[in-house]
């Protein structure tokens, strides 16, 4: 049984803290899962508007979320 498959059972838990942990847990993994794939989509040249169309977000939403590349901060002199 693979990790996801465990914690999706333990998601469904009577025990409200087993229950969130696994939650938690499943959360987190789903982001890196996300990330990986919003990364090999760009490898591949998909655009922000195609990968948002599929994760069901705005253009905007995903560039946010995956695009890097913010603002620089500036050194206090």
């Amino acid at each position: 049984m693979s990790e996801a498959t465990k914690l999706a059972g333990a998601a469904s838990s009577a025990d409200p803290a087993e229950g969130l942990r696994a939650v938690a847990a499943l959360r987190e993994l789903l982001e890196s899962l996300e990330s990986v794939q919003v990364h090999n989509a760009r490898r591949q040249g998909w655009s922000w508007q195609h990968i948002a169309e599929r994760l069901g977000v705005s253009r905007q939403a995903a560039h946010k979320k995956h695009g890097g590349g913010g603002l620089l901060k500036r050194r206090s002199s």
